[in-house]
């Protein structure tokens, strides 16, 4: 998700400067749906993180952190992007050179960055994208609050941005000066080392002054509003999964769970309200899939994102990292094929960071404009039904 995803160019709310925000203009969904889906997954991670035993390993994470955080969340929300992309013949008519060029090219530079460098330069390139796109989801997250209170004032997107900003970059940059780590984005090595701490030092100042400017802004502009709590939420909830789970502990654990609950369990939800909406005016397998009445519907979602995730990471783990045995069998010495196999297996990931950039842009996506002005004219509690 990016700045430019949805709401950029929506009629105001208000006029410029601090924006009235309506009731419902305080959340993307709706209050029970936001809270649910934004701020307890970042207290659950927290909470599991702050009220741990003592006793536990700071080292490698327990086997059911990572089936719950990396298999059930991380894994699967990558695939979501299918729903209204690859299962979306709609949108494939719309952009096929996209959707065939970005798989095509990732998995042939993925084969020339492992050939020229082997694992270390391709798992370096695949994580400083990763950073790059959980940073901008975070930022697309502030930008959809923004639109949905209707806030157009130029010094607020400046303050906003610059709290989503320092939330999600100061600890990137502490890491960087503190390497190594008993934990790391994907393997040890990815990151480049040799940040000095002086810059850390530099950064925490800006971190705090843009945090303050923000409080600020939102003490002042909630003494004659109604106050935006899903948008202050989303800035708490980033800084304190972000800063506890890379700087505050040194742990496998901590950086899993706050780095990926905050972050996939969002971006599956927006996905599967975005697709139920098309689904009626757009047939194809993904509206087959997601018809009905929304239970059901969030239960084959589910389903088939956690059936594709676990044979995903069954090839993985078979092919590549034999670790986990137990829950997928003995591993294959396929280490001649690595140079070919990585990088395609490596390549739903991919293939998500560039789409999520360019699918929510909203300048360029009619049904993402109409989508989220959809919800702001429907009554509360039927923003992921699907129903016009």
């Amino acid at each position: 998700m990016t700045v430019r995803e949805v709401g950029a160019s929506e009629p105001a709310a208000a006029s410029s400067g601090d924006a009235a925000v309506t009731a419902r203009g305080a959340w993307i969904f709706s209050r029970p749906v936001d809270l649910a889906v934004f701020a307890l997954p970042a207290a659950l991670s927290l909470a599991i993180v702050l009220l741990r035993a003592p006793s536990a390993t700071p080292d490698d994470s327990p086997e059911w952190v990572w089936v719950t955080g990396v298999l059930l969340v991380d894994v699967a929300h990558v695939w979501s992007t299918a729903f209204i992309t690859y299962l979306n013949p709609a949108e494939l008519r719309r952009h096929p050179e996209r959707y065939w060029l970005v798989p095509g090219l990732g998995w042939v530079l993925g084969v020339v960055l492992y050939s020229l460098g082997g694992p270390g330069l391709f798992w370096r390139a695949l994580a400083y994208l990763a950073v790059f796109h959980f940073v901008r989801q975070q930022y697309g997250w502030m930008a959809l609050y923004r639109a949905r209170a209707g806030d157009r004032s130029r010094l607020g997107a400046w303050i906003d941005g610059a709290a989503i900003y320092a939330a999600t970059l100061y600890p990137l940059v502490w890491w960087h000066a503190h390497l190594p780590r008993r934990f790391n984005w994907f393997l040890p090595g990815d990151f480049l080392s040799g940040v000095p701490g002086v810059v850390a030092d530099v950064a925490a100042v800006v971190y705090a002054l843009c945090l303050c400017a923000y409080l600020v802004r939102a003490l002042l502009a909630g003494a004659r509003a109604p106050v935006p709590w899903g948008k202050h939420l989303l800035v708490a909830g980033t800084a304190a999964t972000w800063y506890v789970g890379i700087v505050a502990f040194d742990d496998d654990m901590a950086f899993t769970l706050t780095n990926v609950l905050a972050h996939g369990i969002p971006y599956a939800v927006l996905v599967f309200s975005y697709a139920r909406f098309t689904a009626p005016r757009e047939p194809g397998p993904a509206a087959r899939l997601l018809g009905g009445g929304t239970a059901g519907a969030f239960v084959r979602f589910l389903a088939c994102l956690w059936l594709i995730a676990y044979i995903e990471e069954l090839l993985w783990d078979r092919g590549v990292w034999h670790e986990r045995a137990r829950l997928f069998g003995a591993g294959l010495d396929l280490g001649s094929l690595h140079v070919w196999l990585v990088p395609l297996l490596a390549l739903p990931q991919l293939t998500h960071y560039v789409l999520d950039g360019l699918f929510w842009r909203r300048a360029g996506n009619a049904g993402v404009r109409e989508w989220f002005g959809r919800m702001e004219g429907t009554p509360r509690g039927r923003s992921l039904s699907g129903k016009s």
